[in-house]
């Protein structure tokens, strides 16, 4: 049987593309969103091979009820794309704790229960593929995104570990981490915090007014974005991080730098720091 991919955040963005994509390459694709009409235009001409599931990731019924949804028409779920997520923009100081806490509820906690969700299948399987949405903010932080940057470092650390007990089961599991692409990311998708301090409008304030800005400008396609998932998923030996656009590489570069200068400066004092040897 042909694979089966399940994706979240289907109305918008990489989900979008993704379903988009996956569909017309003949694969199985189970298309979830919290309002079902927003991909109905999706699944209009794959009438055998998709699934619509009306899912908020951070309702825990929606979860259950999608994924045997899926069971029951399919049999079984080979890829899971965690893509469903917010952004929010705000210095830490300036960040409201309600917006915080409801996007750690989607990009992580909701992250993380689809995949609590999922993995009895595919351990039964011995077989399956999943691919978390992060970023390079989950790498690499800017100011004015700090809490998004903490949910996405959340899904990197969660991700990793993952792949280490999943591995001897035949699961794969594959982080992505994009820049800046032509999704509604910086638009519709992201808050911006009601509290404003005019000492960070230089720091924090800039750096999400330049976002803002650009936003519909991105150098990133999410069709290739798209392509390229399924490019891994399609691999025998997929990475365990995959970074898309230029700007994502250049930034994880950047990053591997700042680290080895620190380490390698500080090298003396991180090793005083033990016992002496006897």
């Amino acid at each position: 049987m042909n694979k089966v991919w399940f994706i979240t955040g289907c109305s918008t963005g990489f989900g979008r593309y993704l379903a988009v994509e996956a569909l017309a390459k003949g694969y199985n694709v189970v298309v979830a969103a919290r309002n079902t009409n927003d991909v109905a235009d999706i699944v209009a001409d794959y009438p055998q091979t998709s699934l619509v599931v009306k899912l908020d990731v951070t309702v825990a019924d929606q979860i259950k009820e999608a994924v045997a949804a899926t069971i029951a028409k399919f049999g079984q779920i080979d890829v899971l794309v965690n893509n469903a997520g917010i952004g929010y923009f705000g210095a830490i100081e300036e960040s409201e704790e309600a917006e915080v806490r409801r996007m750690f509820e989607i990009n992580v906690f909701g992250l993380a229960h689809m995949t609590q969700a999922v993995l009895p299948y595919m351990r039964k399987q011995r077989s399956g593929h999943i691919l978390n949405i992060a970023s390079i903010g989950g790498l690499r932080s800017f100011p004015g995104v700090g809490f998004y940057n903490a949910t996405k470092y959340a899904v990197d650390g969660l991700s990793e570990s993952l792949s280490k007990e999943v591995a001897p089961l035949g699961i794969k599991v594959t982080i992505v981490a994009p820049s800046g692409f032509r999704t509604d990311w910086a638009g519709r998708s992201a808050n911006d915090s009601k509290i404003v301090i005019e000492d960070y409008a230089t720091t924090a304030g800039k750096n999400a007014g330049d976002i803002r800005g650009y936003s519909g400008n991105q150098a990133g396609d999410p069709v290739r974005a798209a392509k390229a998932m399924i490019q891994v998923v399609e691999a025998e030996n997929p990475p365990l991080r995959l970074l898309l656009g230029v700007a994502a590489l250049k930034g994880a570069r950047i990053k591997l730098d700042e680290l080895k200068h620190d380490f390698d400066t500080w090298a003396d004092v991180t090793e005083g720091a033990d016992f002496p040897i006897a």
